[in-house]
């Protein structure tokens, strides 16, 4: 086996241990509401890349010495937690008031099965979910209050105003508009890198991280994010529907600046090699074994879906 296929192979065994931890913190479909679970869990588990969750636990492993803690636990409360808020995030995103698409990860989306009431209530569910799955951290390590306490902090602050929802609200005020790339890199910074960054820093901080350390992490996640939405930019004009799962072309469709309009594929395939191999050189500089989150880094690159 080549050491892709072994990456591969990996990454696949990772991605089924996340989708057992985010069934075990889903609600119990059950009572008057339980409709509202059954959007929460049809989003949640729709499959995907798990890379939120993903990037939290490697980087945890980085500064937590690989072994099996008590903290782990609160770790997968975390981990469960952001990927609840990321799926939120995509299903408000294809309402249809925002993207207005039909198809996510190749199934119909949460608006489209479930009605588009169901659908906002179920991203606004997921959001109010997520931190409420995040809070039992306090009951699982009580001793830790304030190492979770700043892990909370990350979560939100991440995920709001200053963070996805910010990059959010930038993105839809300009759609139409021809942005400067200056405003499009502010954009892509807090819709997509802060969930990024929010993900390896409650990692390293949940694994016993400095602050000096946590701040690198900052920065390596900051390039990861960037890279991962340019690739996006460049999958929307490059890529199969079949691959992607969803409608290819829709930037275009909704008159949207991104890196491709303004560089071209070329250019912006190179940006995101220099992105991603910055992050790895950093990276590099962290203390233990970083080997499969640097493959993980590089394989953005080559990535068609």
């Amino acid at each position: 086996m080549n050491l892709k296929a072994e990456f591969l192979e990996c990454q696949k065994e990772k991605v089924k241990e996340i989708e057992g931890i985010l069934k075990d913190f889903l609600p119990e479909e059950t009572g008057y509401q339980k409709i509202i679970m059954e959007a929460m869990e049809y989003s949640l588990m729709a499959g995907g890349k798990r890379l939120r969750p993903m990037l939290m636990k490697e980087t945890y492993l980085l500064f937590s010495g690989g072994e099996k803690r008590r903290e782990d636990k609160v770790l997968h409360a975390f981990m469960a937690a952001q990927e609840m808020i990321h799926t939120y995030s995509l299903v408000h995103d294809d309402l249809p008031a925002m993207d207005n698409d039909d198809y996510r990860r190749g199934r119909k989306t949460a608006h489209v099965v479930f009605g588009e009431d169901m659908g906002i209530l179920a991203g606004d569910a997921l959001l109010n979910y997520a931190f409420e799955t995040a809070a039992q951290a306090f009951d699982l390590l009580p001793e830790e209050s304030g190492l979770i306490g700043r892990a909370l902090k990350i979560l939100s602050r991440k995920a709001g105003i200053y963070g996805m929802i910010g990059g959010q609200v930038i993105d839809v005020k300009k759609t139409g508009e021809a942005v400067p790339i200056e405003v499009l890199d502010t954009i892509y910074e807090l819709k997509t890198a802060a969930l990024i960054e929010s993900s390896m820093m409650i990692g390293a901080v949940l694994g016993g991280a400095s602050d000096a350390e946590t701040e690198a992490v900052e920065k390596i996640a900051k390039n990861v994010g960037l890279a991962f939405q340019i690739q996006d930019d460049i999958l929307d004009v490059t890529g199969s529907e079949e691959a992607l799962g969803k409608p290819i072309r829709s930037d275009e469709k909704n008159e949207k600046t991104t890196y491709v309009t303004v560089y071209g594929v070329d250019r912006a395939k190179e940006i995101v090699e220099e992105m991603s191999r910055e992050a790895a050189a950093m990276l590099r500089e962290l203390p233990g074994d970083h080997t499969y989150l640097e493959q993980l880094f590089l394989q953005l690159i080559y990535r068609e879906k």
